[in-house]
């Protein structure tokens, strides 16, 4: 099986490339734009592998998709490319609106014109997995979790183009007849994520003894998946999963902001031990939130659980303390990835 990664150099694509690489007998062909978030360091393990191919393309690129496509010849696409950073979508939606709309579209249509022409056998196997967020939902109250009916209500510019492109590739499904499968996921950790997002922002910051700056209260609740736990079940929704259906994946976790960054001080006092910085939680300072903060996600994994038999192998504690200690043995990545694109700032105020 050949399998097209769009955005295979970014944090939960290198997790898919990786597992199909070390732990199936899949090719792998990883198509990425190489933006400011893209991690080359994440699939360095996997490039001289036989069964792996590198293509930097944008996925807005109509010519580059067909050529590609016709090129390598995949049995699936395993659609992960896309901006993701909230704070980043206030700042600036427009980079949004063109890759998760516009790029989705784009690549949609390169998927259908390519599975049409497939002979009859290849044409019944080939599939198109669109991955997704729990974002698309909205928000919750106190109770209740997402589930796979649960009505779309995007609240921000980010999780509002990501549900447009679910919509795209529902509808493309049902008026077109392409074979698709799409996952709705929650808040994923682990190594090799860009230090913008929360945990890895905080582990940075805890460790040399900046200011960790916690959004409103801290009382916002999210629903946190190891990163390489989501992987697995990616790759079980492209091969098991039932055509034109969508699976929400969650990792049984769910936090408040507040809980998780005193986790993050804690590890990092046990590991990492700094008289001259003193405890860490000493650290955390509230600032003002940001615009449209939903409250509360949660997601209800029992479809996944009972139709396909995935549940998570990492619980919060256990992830968490993998991931803290691979930011601390992997500095020189971070330290690196400060000194070219980000440097730790605050996004996301609307100033734009």
């Amino acid at each position: 099986m050949k399998v097209l990664v769009t955005g295979g150099a970014g944090f939960i694509g290198s997790a898919v490339v990786r597992l199909l690489i070390e732990e199936t007998d899949a090719s792998v062909v990883n198509v990425d734009k190489m933006t400011y978030a893209a991690n080359p360091f994440a699939i360095e393990g996997v490039e001289g592998n036989p069964r792996y191919a590198f293509e930097k393309a944008d996925i807005c690129d109509r010519a580059a998709m067909d050529a590609i496509l016709e090129r390598h010849q995949p049995d699936a696409i395993m659609h992960l490319a896309a901006e993701s950073h909230v704070d980043r979508s206030i700042d600036g939606p427009d980079a949004f609106i063109e890759t998760n709309i516009v790029g989705t579209y784009t690549l949609l249509q390169a998927a259908l014109v390519y599975w049409r022409a497939l002979p009859e056998e290849r044409r019944a196997r080939f599939r198109f997995h669109h991955v997704s967020t729990d974002e698309v939902y909205g928000t919750l109250g106190d109770t209740g979790l997402f589930t796979e009916e649960t009505p779309y209500a995007p609240n921000s510019p980010y999780s509002a183009s990501k549900a447009s492109s679910d919509h795209l590739v529902r509808a493309w499904h049902h008026t077109f007849g392409l074979p698709v499968v799409t996952s709705n996921c929650s808040n994923n950790y682990g190594p090799y994520q860009f230090p913008e997002k929360l945990i890895p922002l905080m582990v940075i910051k805890a460790f040399t003894g900046q200011p960790l700056p916690v959004y409103g209260t801290g009382e916002n609740v999210r629903d946190w998946l190891y990163v390489e736990d989501h992987a697995r079940a990616l790759w079980l929704i492209l091969n098991e999963g039932e055509l034109g259906e969508s699976y929400n994946v969650g990792g049984h976790n769910e936090k408040t902001n507040i809980d998780v960054v005193r986790a993050v001080c804690d590890l990092i006092d046990e590991i990492e031990p700094d008289a001259r910085i003193g405890r860490r939680q000493d650290l955390i300072t509230f600032v003002t939130d940001r615009p449209g903060h939903d409250m509360r996600y949660a997601i209800d994994a029992s479809k996944i659980a009972r139709d396909l038999g995935w549940t998570p192998r990492e619980n919060f504690e256990s992830g968490l303390r993998k991931t803290v200690q691979w930011y601390l043995d992997n500095r020189g990545w971070w330290q690196n990835v400060g000194q070219s694109t980000y440097a730790g700032q605050r996004l996301g105020q609307g100033s734009k």
